[in-house]
């Protein structure tokens, strides 16, 4: 009988520490995450895209990104396939959406709306319907929010 609650115990306590092992790896890789997400801001290559991408107006055609010259399609796939990899890990649930578009919200909005036209066309051009297709769905969430609630320093202004 004593040996039997012993067991009991042991495992009720066993479930308990793994639990909060778990809990603990968990929040571990949210903050690996977090960290990795934020060094793309850091990436000198998609700084400059992003900087070149700020002077071509909404809507660009591919054929006007083109006459521009390369150097801004060059941004643009840089842009896109940033946004591309951040996409993917919030629809898998590896990355927290709030935490990506807190990161990156403003600048994934714009971008998806600065290179929807250029989106289709690439696609229709490279008759790939699925290019891009992450960076696409996150502009979209970013946009969605960008309409339900104020940018953080208007939101958080009087934050202490």
């Amino acid at each position: 009988m004593l040996a039997e609650i012993i067991g009991g115990f042991s495992i009720v306590t066993g479930l308990i520490v793994g639990w909060f092992q778990i809990r603990h790896h968990r929040s571990q890789q949210r903050n690996a995450v977090a960290i990795n997400l934020a060094q793309t801001f850091y990436n000198r290559d998609f700084a400059q895209a992003v900087v070149r991408m700020q002077h071509v107006p909404d809507n660009v055609s591919l054929k006007e990104l083109r006459a521009m010259g390369r150097e801004y399609e060059d941004a643009a796939i840089t842009v896109c396939t940033s946004f591309e990899t951040m996409g993917l890990l919030v629809y898998k649930r590896i990355a927290e959406l709030d935490l990506v578009l807190d990161l990156a919200g403003g600048i994934v909005a714009v971008m998806r709306r600065k290179l929807d036209q250029w989106l289709v066309d690439v696609r229709e051009e490279q008759a790939q319907p699925s290019w891009a297709e992450w960076f696409n769905w996150l502009g979209d969430r970013a946009l969605e929010r960008k309409k339900q609630s104020p940018p953080a320093h208007l939101a958080y202004k009087n934050w202490r």
